[in-house]
C-alpha cells in the first residue's frame, strides 16, 4: 500500500463488528475500536465479502438499537425527541430522512400551464459611434 502501513485484516473482526452493531455503535466507533481509520473499514468491506456482510448486519443492528432506545425514550420523563429524531436522520438517512418539498399544480390540480414567449435581441456595435 503506497502512502501508509498495511493493515492486518482478521476474519474474527466479523463477529466483533456484529456485536458492536448490537450495541448501537457507528462505523467510526467500530473503526477506532479496531485501531484503524474509516477508510480501512471501507477497504476491508471492498476486499472481504464476509466483512461487508458483517458490517451491513452491524449497521442494521445499530439502527435497531437506536429505534429501541427511541421507543423506551417516548415514555421517559426527560426524552429529547427532537435530538433523537435528528440523530436518526443523520445516522440512518435511507429510513429516517425527512423529505420536504413544494409541489406546484395548475388549475383544479392539473399541470402548470407554461407559455413560451418570443424573445428578440438587438446587437448594437458601439465601436463605430465615436469610440476609439
Amino acid at each position: 500500500m503506497a502512502g501508509g502501513r498495511p493493515t492486518a485484516y482478521d476474519p474474527e473482526y466479523c463477529d466483533a463488528v456484529i456485536e458492536y452493531g448490537k450495541a448501537g455503535k457507528s462505523l467510526t466507533w467500530i473503526a477506532t475500536e479496531l485501531g484503524v481509520v474509516k477508510q480501512t473499514i471501507h477497504n476491508w468491506m471492498a476486499e472481504h465479502i464476509e466483512f461487508l456482510d458483517a458490517m451491513t448486519r452491524a449497521k442494521e443492528l445499530s439502527q435497531r438499537w437506536w429505534e429501541d432506545e427511541g421507543q423506551v425514550g417516548l415514555t421517559a420523563d426527560k426524552f429529547n425527541s427532537s435530538v433523537w429524531s435528528r440523530s436518526m436522520a443523520a445516522r440512518f438517512p435511507d429510513d429516517w430522512r425527512e423529505i420536504k418539498g413544494t409541489e406546484l399544480t395548475g388549475k383544479d390540480g392539473g399541470p402548470v400551464a407554461v407559455k413560451a414567449e418570443k424573445a428578440e435581441w438587438t446587437i448594437v456595435d458601439t465601436s463605430a459611434e465615436g469610440g476609439t
